[in-house]
């Protein structure tokens, strides 16, 4: 490297850690322990409340609604039960096999049934708190109706028709 470049290259160093020597450290205060205030805390409990009822009543009102067609009852599943009984000895292999899986089928649809979710619980939480929710979210009654919710729910829990 010629001697000139060498003179550049270390008058620039020097420039450097002058400007460094020069700047002042700033010390930051240490900063404050932000909480929540209680009122705070107590607004996003209400929320959640809300949220899990409101969630749990439309999640009961879609696995109640079932498939199209012929209702089951717990008798026809009875029904069906008792004639693969009698008809499994008889059968041929594929068909046993055929014929093991619909009773499997038959017997957790039918502890299905026997265990439905207690709708009237459910939906006296979600009257209680629909109207509030839906007035802090901007849920409309048309949203609500074409989730499931019935009208006289609806009405139960003060969630108003509106235009527009």
């Amino acid at each position: 490297m010629p001697a000139a470049a060498r003179k550049t290259v270390a008058r620039k160093t020097a420039r450097k850690t002058a400007r460094k020597s020069t700047k002042k450290v700033v010390k930051k205060a240490p900063a404050k322990a932000r909480g929540m205030t209680p009122a705070h805390k107590a607004a996003l409990a209400q929320g959640r409340r809300e949220s899990r009822a409101i969630n749990k009543y439309l999640d009961a009102l879609k696995a109640g609604k079932g498939k199209r067609g012929r209702k089951r009852t717990p008798s026809s599943i009875e029904a069906r039960l008792s004639r693969i009984a009698r008809t499994f000895g008889d059968a041929s292999a594929m068909q046993q096999l055929e014929l093991t899986q619909e009773r499997m089928n038959l017997e957790s649809e039918k502890t299905r049934l026997e265990t439905r979710a207690d709708l009237s619980a459910l939906e006296k939480e979600f009257v209680a708190v629909a109207k509030g929710y839906a007035a802090r979210r901007n849920i409309s009654y048309s949203a609500f109706r074409s989730m499931g919710v019935s009208a006289d729910v609806l009405t139960k829990a003060g969630v108003r028709r509106t235009r527009g």
